[in-house]
C-alpha cells in the first residue's frame, strides 16, 4: 500500500475532502492541511484546528465487513508508534480515539464510513487525524488549555516537523491497515490504555452519566466497565 498524498493550506475538514474523492473513485489518497475551519469530532463536536498541528486524513477502500469500529483503535496505535519514532517519549490511548500525552490529549482521531447506496455495504474508510505540534496554550479556548498539549509543549527537546510526522503516520498505517482482520495491534491498544484499572465517570449518548471501573479493552475494541453494582457490560460509544 502507497499513498498519493494532497496538501492543502486550509479546508474546512479534511475527512469532508477525502469523502468528495471518495466519490470520485479515488483511493489510498491522504489529504493534509495547515489549518482546518470546520474541523470534525466524535458525536458531532467541533475539532480546533488552528495552524500548527497535522491535520490528516487517509482514504481506504478495502476495509473489510463489519471491521469500522476497529479502525479508530488501530489508527491511535499507528500515532503512538510515529511520535514515539520521532521523540523520546512515551505515548497512551484514552479509548477510544484520543492520542495522549503526560496526561493530555495530543491527537484526536475520527473514522467515518462510506456506503454504497445501492448495496448499502462498506465501500470506504476515511480516517481522520489532528495532532497538535506546536501550539500554544494561547492557540485553544481556555477550557481547553488544561486538557490539551503538543509535542512541542510536552517534549520541549523534539523539534518535529510536519512532513516528518505525515511520513512516519502513513509509514504506520501502511503496515498495520492490511493486518486489520486479525486484529495483531490489540496487544498494543491494550498496553497503551490509559483508562484500564481506574474508576471513571462516563457520559452516555443520552446524556446521563456514571460511574464504573474500567476492567479492559474487548476483542472488537468495546471498553469492557465494571458498574458500582458490580454488573459488567462493554460500551462502544460513550465519552
Amino acid at each position: 500500500m502507497t499513498w498519493d498524498v494532497l496538501r492543502y493550506d486550509t479546508v474546512d475538514s479534511t475527512n469532508n475532502v477525502c469523502k468528495a474523492l471518495a466519490a470520485q473513485g479515488l483511493d489510498s489518497t491522504a489529504v493534509i492541511a495547515r489549518a482546518q475551519t470546520a474541523g470534525k469530532g466524535r458525536l458531532g463536536r467541533s475539532f480546533q484546528s488552528p495552524e500548527g498541528g497535522l491535520y490528516l486524513s487517509a482514504l481506504w477502500q478495502d476495509c473489510p465487513a463489519g471491521q469500522l469500529l476497529t479502525v479508530t483503535p488501530l489508527a491511535a496505535v499507528a500515532v503512538c508508534r510515529a511520535v514515539e519514532s520521532l521523540c523520546d517519549t512515551d505515548c497512551g490511548i484514552k479509548w477510544c480515539n484520543d492520542v495522549v500525552l503526560h496526561g493530555k490529549k495530543l491527537c484526536g482521531i475520527l473514522t467515518e464510513g462510506g456506503a454504497s447506496l445501492e448495496s448499502g455495504l462498506l465501500e470506504q474508510v476515511v480516517i481522520g487525524i489532528g495532532i497538535n505540534i506546536r501550539h500554544t496554550k494561547t492557540a485553544f479556548p481556555p477550557e481547553l488549555c488544561r486538557r490539551v498539549t503538543s509535542i512541542e509543549e510536552a517534549v520541549p527537546d523534539c523539534h518535529v516537523k510536519r512532513a516528518q510526522l505525515l511520513s512516519a503516520v502513513l509509514c504506520e498505517l501502511e503496515q498495520l491497515l492490511p493486518d486489520l482482520s486479525q486484529r495483531r495491534f490489540l496487544r498494543e491498544y491494550r498496553s497503551r490504555s490509559c483508562l484500564t484499572g481506574r474508576t471513571v465517570e462516563i457520559e452516555m449518548t443520552d446524556g446521563n452519566t456514571k460511574k464504573a471501573s474500567v476492567v479492559g479493552i474487548a476483542d472488537d475494541c468495546g471498553l469492557i466497565i465494571r458498574n458500582l453494582n458490580g454488573d459488567v457490560e462493554t460500551l462502544y460509544a460513550g465519552d
